[in-house]
């Protein structure tokens, strides 16, 4: 037994070292001594903190009263063992139960986290207990995870099968597939598209085939069909396709919540699509949200929501030639569902489309330039997926000439979105006052090509017309070649001193495409200043819209045999004071327009055309900067021709 002679330690010794001072000077045995109970709380803290704990539990005055309760020599010989042991159970008994206090909190902690899991995944499937690990509808398959069935029994609840489109034909295809146990998943269903006949013996397939070589008599439609899948199954088969992305926000939480309904949305998108689902998996995720991942005849269909954010990406990849920008609307009416609640806000998407694989070597006598999806429409337009606002008004409208797209976009670096919506209300604001300068703009392509925008309309239509017009002394008859939107036309026609202006346009759905979507290029409802006026440019009685190609127009009009035409109709005789070219790039790839810029006759029929004094206004292509080749060594060849040729025909510049 150690004696109390080290109590003659110094006071700043025993103050600085007051914890392991108190366990070894009274400590019954050396054993105790290396082992004092403070140790226990030590394994949890360390350093200051272990001393700021310590001084929590007041051990410096513990110490004091230890020190101050010394018994003397001849007492502690006196003492009996029972006594000393007595003493120690009362120094040890603070530190321990304070201990153990601290062990039943942890374990509690723990105990209330994973219970409230459990509870939760209870709550979230409705209360609805199932063991059902797999259930049969009609003929396709629904298997709930494997491996969340063993946690705890789940509902499986009975999501609809995939479907064809009545009267395809769907190539006979072979189903595999491998579930991994994955925790965070509640449930899983597996679904593939019901067979007739799953199996089919080779033998009958020979038969079969020598009986529909022998046969003789088959019917139109069914020969127009059969080429039909034919064309679809070489284009599944080419290294191609078309990828389409999509983003949603503002969705119904529920919704984004429901296997089922998130199911029956895509099915219905895909028959919508003249598409084939052979296969869907879905998986509800723990403790919110769905993917599901779709297998189409042509690629594939997934998406993920999370509910609680209220936002659903989704991507759909197809081969083949089938257009996906028309599915949009689709998109948006089947997964853009508003929540109920009154506030709440109208879904809003944002979506892009590429062009995937390789064409070039793989399409026969593919050439990029006349796809309008490797034009601006693919990578100013679909290619982007930083719009507020993108919008098809038309797309792949098809003419007898052309395709046709109008697209109405909002883009965050010119336009903040809430000043467009604030120019909606009506408030009294800036904003509502001067709707026309936040509003989207609208783009109208032909055959990809940017022909024309709602915010570059003034800029390109009034620079191309006024600087004439006001040039000549007095322009009387005008005449425009192409410019089918009308915007051409109404700048003309707020001249006074205009007789006449004839606008000659061989394609009339640009026409009547501007007039429906475009309204605001045609428009001459500011123009009063004579009685023939009228609020529609067209109903102008000096406009005289003209639809037909205009090289046959001047050629057979004021080219080498317009004298006969000439006596039938004098009216056309009569020569311009000004001529505009509003057509198509001098470096567009078309055929047309490179017969427009580089054809001798039809460029002498417009010098003919002119009065002595006339003005002849070309459209000639974007302006060269410091790194452009040569006009005749790079992409504008068609302009530099035909700069020569009016040159060499008498034209003065």
């Amino acid at each position: 037994m150690r004696t109390a002679t080290t109590t003659h330690v110094s006071q700043e010794r025993a103050t600085t070292h007051h914890i392991k001072y108190m366990y070894t000077c009274y400590s019954p045995t050396a054993k105790m001594c290396n082992r004092p109970p403070i140790t226990m709380l030590r394994r949890f803290f360390s350093g200051r903190v272990c001393q700021g704990i310590a001084a929590f539990f007041s051990i410096d005055k513990m110490n004091e009263e230890l020190i101050r309760r010394t018994p003397s020599n001849n007492q502690q010989q006196e003492t009996s063992d029972n006594d000393q042991e007595s003493q120690q159970h009362t120094l040890y008994f603070k530190p321990v139960v304070l201990f153990g206090c601290f062990l039943c909190v942890v374990i509690n902690i723990y105990v209330a986290y994973y219970a409230g899991i459990v509870v939760r995944i209870l709550v979230l499937r409705n209360g609805q207990v199932l063991s059902v690990p797999q259930t049969k509808l009609n003929g396709s398959t629904q298997a709930a995870n494997p491996s969340v069935g063993k946690m705890m029994n789940l509902s499986v609840k009975q999501l609809p099968p995939p479907t064809v489109i009545p009267g395809k034909e769907v190539p006979h295809t072979t189903y595999t597939f491998q579930h991994f146990p994955v925790e965070g998943s509640r449930n899983s269903y597996d679904l593939h598209l019901p067979r007739l006949h799953e199996e089919y013996e080779h033998d009958d397939v020979v038969a079969m085939t020598n009986e529909d070589d022998s046969s003789d008599d088959s019917s139109d439609d069914s020969s127009n069909d059969k080429e039909g899948n034919d064309d679809l199954m070489e284009g599944l088969h080419l290294p191609v396709g078309q990828h389409l992305l999509v983003d949603i926000k503002n969705v119904d939480p529920i919704f984004l919540n429901s296997e089922e309904r998130l199911a029956e949305a895509m099915i219905q998108l895909v028959d919508e699509s003249k598409l084939t689902l052979l296969s869907y998996h879905c998986h509800g995720l723990i403790p919110v949200g769905v993917s599901c991942a779709g297998v189409l005849l042509e690629s594939h269909v997934a998406f993920h929501t999370w509910p609680t954010e209220g936002v659903i990406s989704m991507d759909l990849f197809t081969c083949g030639s089938g257009k996906l920008i028309p599915t949009l609307p689709s998109i948006q009416q089947l997964f853009g569902v508003k929540a109920a609640n009154e506030d709440a806000d109208d879904p809003m998407m944002m979506w892009s489309h590429k062009l995937r694989g390789f064409r070039k070597g793989f399409v026969p006598e593919y050439n990029f330039e006349l796809n309008p999806l490797d034009a601006d429409l693919g990578s100013e337009i679909l290619g982007s997926h930083d719009y507020d606002i993108k919008k098809p008004l038309v797309s792949a409208a098809e003419t007898d000439f052309q395709m046709e797209d109008v697209y109405e976009v909002l883009d965050p670096v010119n336009r903040r979105l809430s000043d467009y919506y604030k120019s909606l209300e009506d408030d009294g604001s800036y904003e509502s006052l001067h709707p026309e300068f936040f509003a989207p703009d609208h783009i109208l392509l032909l055959d990809g090509i940017i022909q024309s925008t709602r915010y570059g309309d003034a800029p390109y239509h009034e620079s191309i017309v006024h600087p004439a017009m006001i040039t000549h002394p007095n322009p009387k008859r005008v005449a425009v070649i192409g410019g089918g939107e009308g915007a051409t036309v109404r700048e003309i026609l707020k001249h006074s001193t205009l007789e006449k202006v004839v606008m000659i346009e061989i394609d009339e759905g640009v026409v009547n495409l501007s007039t429906k979507y475009l309204p605001e290029w045609q428009d001459c409802s500011s123009i009063a200043h004579h009685d023939g006026c009228a609020e529609w440019c067209f109903d102008d009685e000096r406009a005289d819209l003209r639809v037909e190609d205009a090289l046959a127009y001047f050629n057979d009009n004021f080219g080498s045999s317009s004298i006969s035409k000439a006596s039938a109709e004098p009216d056309l005789q009569d020569k311009f004071d000004v001529l505009i070219m509003d057509c198509l790039d001098p470096n567009d790839d078309h055929p047309f327009a490179k017969v427009l810029y580089t054809d001798d006759g039809y460029v002498t029929s417009l010098y003919d055309a002119l009065t002595d004094d006339g003005i002849l206004v070309v459209q000639i292509g974007e302006a060269v900067n410091n790194r452009s080749p040569s006009d005749e060594n790079g992409s504008f060849e068609n302009r530099s021709t035909m700069i020569k040729m009016l040159d060499a025909i008498g034209f003065e510049r």
